[in-house]
């Protein structure tokens, strides 16, 4: 099996063991999403107009809780030092490392948002756009995710460093995920904010991998 893979099914099957972590994400998540409805009223049209930010605010945070298992367990045991003394690239190892976590904490959001749009009363074709943004969107926020999860690695209080070093980062993507989803609900077409977003995935895609590997050789040293 190549590096790639088997870290990918290694983190999935710690992931798996321990489901409480990943139903925590979950959970945070419908529960947010949740609460709104409750706090603002039963009024449709309200709802509907609210549904995008409340949605995508919610998928951001929740995919913000699960950055501190990225790295800290493999760095606690000295899985990480091996990594980086392997004669494979560290950053196709951290791309790896990042297509587990968004599989575990990603993915669900995206399965789960469908059910908690129907709350919202939002129309069908407006569902399947925040589906298609939230597919194209939470793999950016693993990504950018990744670079300061790296950064803070093994600092005392480094959730709190986390947030403030890539919620500025994650603005965009909520601008044009959020964005996407307002355009088709109001008839218009969600294309343009599509496109925006899945030039940061690809953005993402080659910059964040080398900058995770820089941030985690100094966090190693």
């Amino acid at each position: 099996m190549s590096p790639f893979a088997c870290i990918v099914r290694r983190d999935l099957l710690l992931a798996f063991r321990r489901r409480s972590d990943v139903l925590n994400t979950l959970v945070f998540f419908v529960i947010v999403v949740s609460l709104f409805p409750l706090g603002v009223g039963p009024e449709p049209n309200q709802l509907r107009a609210m549904a995008p930010g409340v949605i995508w605010v919610a998928a951001l945070l929740a995919s913000m809780l699960a950055l501190n298992r990225l790295f800290a367990a493999d760095f606690a045991d000295g899985t990480l030092e091996q990594m980086a003394l392997s004669p494979e690239p560290l950053f196709l190892l951290v791309i790896a490392k990042v297509l587990a976590h968004w599989l575990v904490a990603g993915l669900p959001l995206v399965l789960i948002a469908p059910v908690l749009g129907i709350q919202f009363d939002m129309p069908l074709d407006a569902i399947v756009v925040m589906m298609v943004s939230l597919v194209l969107g939470t793999p950016v926020l693993s990504l950018i995710g990744a670079v300061g999860a790296a950064l803070t690695l093994g600092l005392r209080g480094g959730g709190v460093l986390v947030a403030l070093l890539v919620l500025p980062l994650y603005v965009p993507v909520l601008v044009f995920g959020a964005g996407a989803v307002v355009a088709s609900g109001a008839g218009l077409s969600a294309q343009a904010h599509l496109l925006l977003i899945g030039a940061s995935l690809a953005l993402s895609l080659v910059l964040s991998p080398w900058a995770t590997a820089m941030a985690l050789r100094i966090s190693l040293d």
